[in-house]
């Protein structure tokens, strides 16, 4: 089909502004230009062709659009913004400066160590929600943002996303936009600078807008094409939206890279360039456009209501302490409770306690238990389908601005998929908690794709991460109880066999601290383990006790971090011994957390027993002697660990 502007009227027709205000907005959209310019030639790196094209929409958002506070930028009930395009962050920090949060003259000092101002942005500003600058996250965030606003807060703020359309060939876009329209977030504009040019080269649909909009469309959104350096017709744009209901919208703008810039407007080779010896001439022609260079006579408007609730996200409790019957040491007796299942039980209880908590699954939701949640309330349980990038980047704008205790959940092994985002996290100084379930080949059956061997040194290499590896339903549900009030992100890592309880019910849990499950006064060796592993090891140490061989079993409870102290002082009690038994990959899980916690410690060795290559089909216990992290094989590193 033919694609026509004419989805937005022009300025010149039926237009209720006035023309002072429009002049108003395309001075403002030049300064920004010109500040944009001068950032980056101070830093002497930066992006200013990818700030112009979306000069006019910044301009328009900011000073016209989009209601919040100066004063407080991260107020509960101002209007979001993600900049998806992190790369164009000179002018968003113009922006602000325009606003008045801080003097323009600070914008000297992008990318300057001692400045916050930095190449992308991050929330060690204020005015920042999360980090962007890894293409394709920024949708995501908002959708959870938006999320939070419509069914949760119901409250007026909307959130804006601003999407380049290089970024818009990730996936993770799509799923975005697939999860939007499915919710129905009528309070979410998704903002496209389609621009024509990527990096190296045109992007795959140039300014084919007819695509664009015929794309959007077909994923349930109010697609609305119009000239991006038009300042009324994005008005109208915007305003559209606001009166769009049962849908969100999508802003289709049709902008040029390095607009206003002579020479180089629309150019390919100045992507993350600053305009070096042209800067001068180009920032004399932008500044002969602007009418009034004085103080702008637009100021940003104030939330349109103080409606976003207050929310209390501390001290979060178990609304009833865990109930279980614990088993002997020879753990052939009492409960036998999966993790994942206790997980179910706990976040009922945490979300009977605080509405704050919610819980979000990627369809596997009968699998991990957090359908658990829904026993207290439905409404609390957000179904992100088979889209774990997603998933996870709506966990991490749920839990912004501290309005939601997002925990995370699907199979371990498919949080690898979104690895990215959850780095990205990390820098967003984001709390979320991911639950993994069906951990390693104890899983059985189904096979080494659905088998997570790598997940517990994926997060122990994220640096806000805390990573929980409880053994029994008492230390997972403790486990919950805890990540729901750690800051950062935190892991908790499941098992789909059931374990046996080896905890009483009112055992007292901490971060880095771990507790010893079987000990004498003449231990030999030290075991380590884990969940399915922990049962082995007490199986093994059984087997060994009845061939005169103590051995001391130690349950590390958090990986990250680890309970060092505990085990230096536990080894040395037992020979200076010690054999980790793991259901991972040897790289990066517990054995090599353990031997870098005694790595510096004189007269101490380490067994390391873990699913050493790629596994295959089969039932959990001939699995786990297969791969030589069964009972049978700790027996035999004991007795070869003692001769040492």
């Amino acid at each position: 089909m033919g694609c026509t502007l004419s989805g937005i009227a022009s300025k010149k027709s039926n237009s209720n502004m006035s023309e002072i205000k429009i002049q108003d907005l395309e001075d403002i959209a030049n300064k920004l230009r010109i500040h944009s310019i001068k950032c980056t030639q101070a830093s002497n790196s930066g992006h200013p062709t990818s700030c112009a094209s979306m000069a006019e929409i910044t301009s328009v958002l900011f000073f016209h659009t989009m209601r919040y506070k100066v004063s407080a930028p991260r107020d509960p009930s101002s209007d979001r913004f993600i900049l998806s395009k992190g790369h164009a962050a000179p002018i968003l920090y113009a922006a602000w400066a325009e606003a008045g949060l801080f003097s323009p003259d600070d914008l000297m000092n992008l990318r300057k160590i001692d400045s916050d101002l930095e190449g992308h942005p991050t929330p060690r500003l204020n005015f920042i929600d999360v980090a962007t600058g890894s293409l394709g996250q920024g949708l995501s965030v908002a959708c959870g943002m938006a999320y939070v606003g419509k069914y949760y807060d119901k409250a007026s703020y909307r959130t804006y996303c601003l999407i380049g359309d290089g970024e818009s060939a990730e996936g993770s876009i799509w799923e975005a936009l697939s999860f939007a329209g499915i919710k129905k977030l009528d309070n979410l504009v998704a903002i496209f600078d389609i621009n024509r040019l990527g990096q190296s080269e045109p992007t795959a649909f140039q300014h084919e807008m007819d695509v664009y909009q015929a794309r959007l469309e077909s994923f349930g959104f109010n697609a609305l094409v119009v000239d991006g350096h038009d300042v009324e017709a994005l008005c109208k744009a915007f305003h559209e939206a606001s009166q769009t209901k049962g849908k969100p919208t999508a802003v289709l703008a049709k902008t040029y890279k390095g607009r206003g810039f002579p020479e180089i407007e629309d150019k390919e080779n100045w992507h993350g360039k600053p305009l070096g010896a042209k800067a001068e001439d180009v920032i004399a022609h932008i500044q002969a456009l602007i009418k009034n260079a004085g103080p702008n006579n637009l100021v940003p408007q104030k939330p349109l209501r103080e409606n976003a609730p207050e929310v209390k996200i501390s001290d979060i409790k178990l609304s009833s302490p865990p109930n279980y019957k614990k088993g002997m040491c020879n753990i052939y007796h009492g409960d036998k409770v999966a993790t994942r299942e206790a997980y179910g039980k706990a976040l009922a209880k945490l979300a009977e306690n605080n509405k704050s908590v919610i819980a979000l699954d990627g369809d596997t939701k009968n699998s991990t238990f957090s359908n658990g949640i829904m026993k207290t309330d439905p409404e609390r349980y957000i179904e992100c389908f088979i889209a774990e990038q997603n998933l996870v980047g709506v966990g991490i704008g749920a839990a912004c601005r501290d309005r939601t205790v997002a925990f995370v959940s699907t199979f371990a092994a498919f949080f690898t998929r979104a690895f990215d985002q959850l780095r990205m996290g990390a820098i967003s100084q984001t709390n979320i908690n991911c639950v993994g379930s069906h951990a390693g080949i104890s899983i059985g059956g189904d096979g080494p794709s659905q088998m997570a061997l790598e997940d517990l040194a994926m997060f122990r290499t994220i640096p806000t991460a805390t990573v929980f590896y409880p053994s029994d339903a008492v230390s997972t549900e403790r486990a919950c109880e805890l990540a729901a009030n750690t800051p950062g992100i935190c892991f908790i890592r499941t098992s789909r066999p059931g374990t046996t309880v080896v905890y009483d019910n009112d055992h007292k849990f901490e971060l880095g601290k771990a507790k010893v499950i079987k000990s004498s006064d003449n231990d030999e060796v030290l075991v380590i383990g884990a969940a399915i592993t922990l049962r082995e090891a007490l199986t093994a140490a059984d087997q060994l006790l009845d061939n005169g061989t103590n051995v001391r079993i130690l349950d590390l409870f958090t990986i990250k971090p680890i309970d060092k102290d505990g085990i230096i002082e536990n080894a040395r009690e037992c020979g200076g011994r010690i054999i980790v038994v793991e259901d991972h990959y040897p790289e990066g899980g517990i054995g090599e957390a353990v031997m870098s916690a005694v790595a510096t410690e004189r007269d101490i060795i380490v067994r390391h027993l873990a699913v050493p290559r790629v596994p295959r089909s089969g039932n959990c216990d001939e699995l786990l002697d297969m791969f030589g992290i069964s009972a049978s094989a700790i027996v035999k590193a004991v007795n070869e660990i003692k001769s040492l």
